[in-house]
């Protein structure tokens, strides 16, 4: 999670394509400009089974217009061939 959360901030579209579960993965990943990325809290990690697991964060961003943004999701993510994909998730 906090990969991605990086990705997001450093706008690494080729990182977080490789971190997207082949199933759920979108054609393209588009960055909204001038956003500033303020701090991801880990609030939940939960782990399922040896494959499946769940995280709950919450990412803060200032948008173009300067609000405040809260992005709060329960994540999932799987396990394959050693290596965790994010499938999607729930905003709360």
């Amino acid at each position: 999670m906090r990969s991605r959360y990086s990705a997001f901030v450093l706008e690494r579209g080729d990182y977080l394509q490789a971190t997207w579960h082949a199933s759920k993965q979108p054609s393209q990943i588009r960055f909204d400009p001038g956003v500033k990325w303020l701090g991801l809290e880990v609030r939940d990690f939960k782990v399922i089974d040896d494959h499946h697991a769940e995280v709950e964060f919450v990412a803060r961003q200032r948008d173009t217009s300067g609000r405040a943004v809260r992005l709060h999701e329960r994540s999932r993510f799987v396990r394959e061939d050693g290596r965790w994909y994010y499938v999607d998730g729930d905003w709360k």
